[in-house]
């Protein structure tokens, strides 16, 4: 698939975008059956738009639910809510995997890379990641590649350690096993415009990823947090208190009087691009005990000073 066609669906009507995400859908219950699939469900406004879609042609599909203790409180008492959810929990909790690996901030790319690099000053592997950050890998063309990080490299001498190994431990490593203890295979409601990785997954494999190592089914990527908001509203669908009322500007544009987003509490990644009041500035006025524990029991407050993230 091509950037063009993403763009064209991804400027379809929602109606248009109901009908074809129904399809993919159905394609992948035909192919792996009823109980050979599940909706991957995190309690946050895409998954439940992708629970209720899929349930309003299969009401009885299972959904799975990671608690990893990093979400909301408003988002596991919604989960709770929610009829013939499995949970399932990690082996390790947030603190222990900071502690092994590190803080996950700027992105999950960008924490790879600062990872990485750091590994290959020591044992001369993984020198790709450390050219990246210097701003010095080429292109096939001789080009300075366009992935570069330079603008990060100062995080190669940050005191404290960085990875994206979070996500990897706190919600696959769960998912992974819940796949091989019951060989269901997953619908994600991940939307191909939330970062450059997800456009390129996309873009390689569709909606329905048939031939991946855990086969993983995206009907919703080519939706945008317009569809999804608008979805919420017209068909009238309960989520999680958290995010607040879903009202509309003068331009017609659908937001959240809430939070915008509802993923880790604990989670750095994208909290440099936000406009004050900040997630974890609002956190302090929501949410002050999970604050408290998130700036100063696990140290977040240096790291957010260290990239000039105010809190």
């Amino acid at each position: 698939m091509d950037i063009f066609t993403l763009k064209m669906r991804q400027s379809m009507s929602l109606e248009d975008k109901i009908r074809f995400s129904k399809k993919r859908i159905e394609e992948w219950v035909y192919y792996f059956g009823m109980d050979g699939c599940y909706v991957s469900f995190s309690g946050g406004k895409d998954s439940t738009v992708l629970l209720h879609l899929v349930r309003s042609i299969y009401p009885q599909i299972k959904a799975m639910f990671v608690d990893t203790g990093l979400e909301y409180p408003e988002i596991k008492q919604f989960v709770k809510s929610i009829e013939n959810v499995d949970i399932i929990r990690p082996k390790k909790k947030f603190n222990e995997v900071i502690e092994e690996y590190g803080y996950p901030i700027i992105s999950k790319e960008v924490s790879e890379c600062v990872g990485q690099a750091r590994k290959a000053l020591t044992t001369g592997k993984y020198t790709y990641r450390l050219q990246r950050l210097q701003g010095t890998l080429l292109d096939k063309e001789g080009n300075l590649s366009k992935y570069n990080h330079k603008k990060w490299e100062f995080l190669l001498d940050a005191p404290f350690k960085i990875s994206n190994q979070c996500c990897n431990v706190m919600k696959k490593g769960p998912a992974h096993k819940y796949y091989k203890e019951t060989g269901r295979v997953p619908m994600i409601g991940t939307l191909a415009e939330e970062s450059r990785l997800r456009t390129q997954k996309y873009l390689k494999q569709g909606c329905n990823g048939f031939n991946n190592k855990i086969p993983t089914s995206t009907p919703l990527a080519f939706w945008t947090e317009q569809d999804i908001l608008e979805y919420l509203v017209k068909f009238n669908v309960p989520y999680a208190s958290v995010y607040g009322d879903i009202v509309q500007d003068k331009k017609g544009k659908y937001y959240t009087t809430g939070c915008q987003r509802t993923g880790c509490m604990f989670c750095g990644f994208g909290c440099h691009l936000e406009k004050s009041p900040n997630r974890f500035q609002k956190l302090k006025e929501t949410h002050p005990k999970q604050y408290d524990y998130i700036i100063n029991k696990l140290g977040f407050g240096p790291v957010l000073d260290y990239i000039n993230v105010p809190y």
